[in-house]
């Protein structure tokens, strides 16, 4: 397995937004495309540093999750969605991802 956390940083005001958009229609993109939702969060502290939400998907390898993201974004029930939820601007400002591959001790592989 491969994982990726993903974390983003909502535009001013947009974070109500921004959560709506995945509990609406993101996260239910993402399993149509064959990822796996591990885990959400929503940082308590330092906004600036943490972010305003931080996610995990896992892929069964790196190949799977370059399909994955390149299905998704070319899908127009996402296009639609993000153009829908963007009409009074961007929700998102800025966002990180980093690929995490488990250890051989690690009891998620």
């Amino acid at each position: 397995m491969v994982y990726e956390m993903r974390t983003y940083w909502a535009a001013p005001g947009k974070v109500d937004a921004m959560h709506a958009r995945f509990r609406d229609h993101t996260c239910g993109l993402f399993v149509k495309h064959g990822m796996q939702l591990v885990a959400f969060w929503a940082p308590d502290s330092k906004r600036e540093t943490y972010g305003d939400l931080v996610y995990v998907l896992g892929f069964s390898s790196a190949a799977a999750r370059n399909a994955a993201w390149d299905a998704f974004r070319e899908d127009p029930a996402w296009q639609s969605a993000k153009a829908a939820s963007e009409v009074d601007g961007v929700l998102v400002e800025k966002l990180d991802s980093v690929i995490l591959n488990p250890t051989n001790y690690s009891p998620m592989r």
